[in-house]
């Protein structure tokens, strides 16, 4: 039986969300154990327009919760899913998140199940569009093409490459796959204590650098300096502000021909054949570059 998807969704767009709930289902996941944050800022009706997108999907949220995006929100509502998700294995994931995996996903747990592993990891691989540009992306009518939301979404972010850890720099790891008892970090970077040197590597489809990003992290600067939203370190903020200079330097895109970038084309249907042994290589040798990040991020 696949394990049940735990995830927080804030207010992204419609067609993002299809998307999303499509790539798993495509997975195998069958149980989803949602919940809703919606912010002060989300316009009004955002709650009923994500409900009816995941009744589409034939899912119903376990929980949602109106409020400030505080530093620790999305964890205390990841632990509490968690919590009542059941005993063993679990899928985390965020809702620009799109998780992939060299074999199957029963198979990759049971790969994990030999080694003796109770934690999958992933590495995030940006996504951008071929140009740099933060363009809009909407999904066109059903009637209008024969592909599904996500293939549009493929094809509209056609390229992958290092924005997280290299240009901004963050915590490229995440947790993909958990035993239910094994404790996870705030943004579900590290499981402590739980550290498969040589485990397998999910490839995590990172769909953040979309139009509307760039409000969204003046937003966080803003809100996160002044304690409207509370912190734990901050990391967030200042990482969000390297992102800006970034596209302030470039002409309000990013720069996709950036070798330290490492851009090239990618799909959520071709897992990347040096895969395994680039991301093992970041794995092994990131470490928190700054005295502001926390340990656990």
């Amino acid at each position: 039986m696949p394990p049940p998807l735990i995830a927080v969704i804030g207010p992204v767009e419609t067609p993002l969300l299809q998307a999303w709930g499509e790539h798993y289902r495509a997975l195998g996941v069958h149980e989803f154990r949602l919940a809703l944050h919606i912010p002060e800022h989300a316009p009004a009706g955002t709650e009923q327009r994500l409900r009816d997108v995941l009744a589409h999907l034939g899912i119903t949220p376990a929980l949602v919760e109106h409020g400030p995006w505080h530093e620790t929100t999305n964890s205390t509502l990841r632990d509490h899913l968690r919590a009542n998700a059941g005993a063993g294995w679990q899928m985390i994931a965020d809702s620009d998140e799109f998780h992939t995996f060299s074999a199957g996903l029963e198979e990759t747990i049971g790969v994990a199940e030999t080694e003796g592993h109770t934690v999958v990891r992933g590495l995030m691989l940006d996504r951008v569009t071929a140009t740099g540009h933060l363009n809009g992306w909407c999904s066109p009518a059903p009637e209008a093409t024969e592909e599904g939301p996500r293939d549009r979404l493929d094809a509209a972010y056609p390229l992958g490459g290092w924005i997280t850890h290299r240009l901004l720099p963050a915590d490229p790891r995440k947790i993909v796959l958990a035993r239910s008892n094994v404790p996870i970090s705030s943004g579900n970077h590290r499981a402590p204590g739980h550290h498969p040197a040589h485990g397998q590597v999910a490839v995590v489809h990172h769909f953040k650098w979309r139009n509307g990003i760039e409000t969204d992290l003046r937003r966080r600067i803003t809100h996160f300096a002044s304690g409207t939203w509370s912190e734990t370190t901050p990391a967030v903020r200042h990482e969000a502000a390297r992102f800006l200079d970034h596209l302030a330097q470039n002409n309000g895109r990013i720069d996709t021909t950036d070798p330290t970038l490492a851009f090239r084309p990618v799909t959520l249907h071709d897992h990347p054949p040096t895969w395994q042994d680039e991301a093992d290589q970041i794995l092994t040798d990131w470490r928190p570059t700054h005295a502001e990040t926390s340990p656990e991020r």
